[in-house]
C-alpha cells in the first residue's frame, strides 16, 4: 500500500506559519481541499467551495437534496482529502441518543465503568436522513454541534479538531420523518442542495467512474492540524466598520419583512460575518467586500427564517424574501433601489 501523497504547504516552526501569509496560507489549504474534492463530485464547485468554507469557520452543513446526488461521496471526499477520520450515522426511527454519543458500560473485571464512544467521535459525521430520528435523539447532536464535546452519565468528553456534522435530509419524502427544531437549524452553519449535473456532467460522471469509483484514488492533501491553523487565519481577514453595519442591517432587516413570522437569529448574524471572512479568503483578499456577504446571505439565513402561513401559500420560499432583503439594504458605497 502505498502512502498518500500531500502537499506541503509551508514550513511550520513551533506552530506559527512562517515565512508565508497566514491567509494566503489558508488559501492554498482550502484551494487544494476544493480541487481534490472536484475531482470527485462533478459539475459541483460552488456546493464545494461552500462546504470548504463550513470546514474553514467550524461550521455543519445540511444537505437537503434527493438522493443519488452524491451527499455521502461529499463527506467522504472531505474527510479523506484532510486525512481526519469519518463515520457515518444512519438516522431510523428507532434510533437512541446512545447510540449517536456513546455509552458506558460496567466492566465487571475491572469492577468500574468504561466508555464506549459513539460515532459521533470523529472529525468528519455523515449524519444520514437526520430528519428520520425522533427529536430525542436528534437533540444528541445539539451539544456535540455548538460544544465540540459529548456528555454521557455527567463525564464530558471532549471532540477532535477540525470537527463538521454533514447532515442530510430527502425534501421530497416526509412520511415517516420528524421536521428538525428550530434550535438544530440554527446550528447549521448553512443549507444548501447539490441539484442535478447537466447532461455533459452526467456524462463525464459516466466516464470518470467507467473504471472505479474516483474517491478511491484522491490523495490527501493536507493534514487536520493544517486545517485546523487554516482556521485561525480567518481572524487575520479585516472587516471595514460598513461591511459590519451591512451585515446587521441585513440580519434586522429579515426581522421585519411582512411575509417572516421569525427572523434571523445573532448567531446567523455571526455565521453570516464569519463565512464573509472565508469567501473573501478563497478569493484571495485579506479584507472583505460588500459582495462576500450577498454570496452568502442565502446559504446562511434562509434556513433560519420562519415563513408566516399567508407567505406560503402564496408560495414564497426564504430565499425569496432573502433577495427582497438585499434590494432594501444598500450596499456601502452605493445606494439604494
Amino acid at each position: 500500500m502505498t502512502t498518500p501523497q500531500r502537499i506541503i504547504l509551508t514550513e511550520v516552526d513551533h506552530g506559527r506559519v512562517a515565512p508565508y501569509d497566514a491567509v494566503q496560507h489558508a488559501r492554498t489549504i482550502a484551494q487544494a481541499i476544493i480541487e481534490n474534492v472536484a475531482r470527485v463530485i462533478i459539475g459541483k464547485r460552488e456546493a464545494i467551495e461552500l462546504a470548504t468554507i463550513c470546514l474553514l469557520c467550524q461550521g455543519h452543513l445540511l444537505i437537503e437534496d434527493v438522493p443519488g446526488v452524491g451527499k455521502t461521496v461529499l463527506a467522504k471526499a472531505l474527510a479523506r482529502s484532510i486525512g481526519g477520520t469519518f463515520n457515518r450515522i444512519q438516522f431510523t426511527p428507532d434510533m437512541l441518543p446512545s447510540d449517536v454519543t456513546g455509552v458506558a458500560i460496567y466492566n465487571q473485571k475491572r469492577g468500574e465503568f468504561e466508555f464506549r464512544p459513539g460515532p459521533i467521535m470523529a472529525q468528519i459525521v455523515l449524519a444520514d436522513e437526520i430528519n428520520r430520528a425522533t427529536p430525542k435523539t436528534q437533540s444528541a447532536l445539539l451539544e456535540a454541534m455548538e460544544e465540540r464535546q459529548v456528555t454521557v452519565d455527567g463525564v464530558t468528553y471532549p471532540l477532535r479538531q477540525p470537527f463538521l456534522v454533514l447532515a442530510t435530509q430527502n425534501p421530497i419524502e416526509y412520511e415517516g420523518t420528524f421536521p428538525l427544531p428550530e434550535a438544530q437549524l440554527d446550528r447549521f452553519l448553512m443549507r444548501l442542495s447539490l441539484g442535478y449535473p447537466t447532461l455533459e456532467e452526467q456524462i463525464a460522471i459516466f466516464d470518470a467512474q467507467h473504471r472505479g469509483h474516483p474517491l478511491e484514488r484522491i490523495q490527501q492533501v493536507t493534514t487536520p492540524e493544517e486545517l485546523v491553523q487554516a482556521q485561525s487565519a480567518l481572524q487575520a481577514v479585516y472587516v471595514d466598520p460598513s461591511i459590519k453595519r451591512y451585515i446587521a442591517q441585513i440580519v434586522e432587516a429579515t426581522r421585519h419583512q411582512p411575509d417572516v413570522y421569525l427572523g434571523a437569529s445573532p448567531r446567523g448574524a455571526l455565521t453570516l460575518y464569519r463565512t464573509a471572512c472565508a469567501h473573501a479568503l478563497l478569493r484571495g483578499r485579506d479584507y472583505v467586500i460588500p459582495d462576500d456577504v450577498k454570496a452568502l446571505v442565502v446559504p446562511t439565513l434562509a434556513h433560519r427564517l420562519i415563513l408566516n402561513a399567508s407567505a406560503r401559500v402564496k408560495g414564497m420560499t426564504s430565499a425569496h424574501v432573502l433577495d427582497e432583503v438585499l434590494t432594501q439594504v444598500p450596499a456601502p458605497g452605493a445606494r439604494a433601489r
